[in-house]
């Protein structure tokens, strides 16, 4: 088969690699589509670790296309997304059913082979603790492929209590900014504040319902959101990794308030600074997100296929022999979603 394979930073080629066959409880999973995250573009730079040799993708989709001995619960055909998640399901958050929080998590893309390739070994840890997951007959694998992300930012989106009539500040309006948005829409929050400093996606998010678009770099960003909410927003996005907009997203929030830095900072940054003040006197609660539960990923393959605008994410498309190009293509922040596709897949 082919594959994209990631053997140091900078330098991805596509070989061919053995198919893999699956083993006694795994499965193997025809490739539909997988996406490329923020993620395997820090990989690529040097700031995350993956495995030298190991295929990347963790955002994939497929059709089921051989079971191991003693799978249940599945069969050949299906149409299924993946919780890339490899758990211990023995440490105190895999017992308590967060097993984005195992202490000794291994993940598909980093750890062990993921996506970008023709097929991929299932292991068996994921089927068996339902890290396989059908999705609707109606859901197109190339959307499905991003259900991993979806799924993120619903958890993001429930961490900070976001339903009907909340109001929220995004900043940064890249694929998972956007992601927030449409989401965020969703589930009837407003007004909803967007702040980004590329044109280009601020008239995404005008397009695809955000109340206010701002631009950080001209716009009085705290002015417009008090204005919008009168004390600040109930909830406070931050999907972009960079250091210095953490204080600044700090100030757009309401007493009693969430700020989500949602995003993955580099390494060794910066120390960001701010006044402990706001968050004593405020009782604003600072926090961080990071992947889903499975059940999340069961809610959000349900919910996706019925967002308006959520297929525009997936603006870049390539086949394996062409996996290179969708890193070059995020690197350059050209489009959002890069999709490496299978094509062929899901005849039915």
């Amino acid at each position: 088969m082919r594959a994209t394979v990631f053997n140091s930073p900078g330098n991805v080629t596509v070989e061919d690699r053995p198919t893999p066959f699956a083993g006694p409880g795994e499965i193997r999973l025809r490739v539909g589509a997988a996406s490329l995250c923020a993620s395997d573009v820090r990989v690529y730079r040097g700031e995350k670790y993956a495995a030298p040799g190991v295929i990347p993708g963790h955002e994939i989709s497929g059709v089921v296309d051989q079971l191991g001995e003693g799978v249940t619960g599945l069969a050949e055909g299906d149409r299924v997304i993946l919780c890339p998640i490899v758990a211990c399901n023995a440490c105190r958050y895999c017992l308590l059913g967060r097993r984005n929080r195992c202490v000794k998590r291994q993940t598909l893309g980093y750890d062990l082979d993921g996506g970008f390739a023709d097929y991929l070994r299932v292991p068996a840890s994921l089927v068996e603790t339902g890290h396989v997951i059908k999705i609707p007959d109606s859901l197109p694998l190339d959307l499905a492929a991003i259900t991993e992300p979806s799924a993120c930012t619903l958890a993001s989106l429930e961490l900070c209590d976001v339903g009907a009539g909340t109001s929220m500040a995004i900043v940064g309006a890249g694929p998972m900014g956007l992601m927030h948005l449409l989401l965020g829409r969703a589930l009837g929050a407003g007004p909803i504040i967007v702040s980004e400093p590329v044109a280009e996606r601020r008239a995404l998010a005008a397009r695809w319902g955000a109340d206010i678009v701002l631009d950080p770099e001209a716009d009085d960003v705290r002015g417009a959101v008090m204005d919008a909410t009168g004390e600040g927003a109930d909830a406070v996005i931050v999907s972009v990794g960079i250091n210095a907009l953490v204080p600044p997203a700090l100030s757009l929030v309401r007493p009693q308030g969430t700020v989500n830095l949602f995003a993955g900072f580099p390494k060794g940054g910066d120390p960001v600074p701010f006044d402990p003040n706001l968050v004593h006197y405020g009782e604003v609660i600072l926090t961080g997100s990071q992947n889903a539960t499975t059940d999340q990923y069961r809610r959000t393959v349900q919910l996706i296929g019925h967002v308006p605008h959520y297929d525009e994410l997936l603006t870049n498309r390539y086949t394996v022999e062409q996996g290179p190009e969708a890193y070059e293509s995020r690197l350059a922040l050209a489009g959002l979603k890069s999709l490496v596709e299978f094509p062929g897949v899901d005849e039915r």
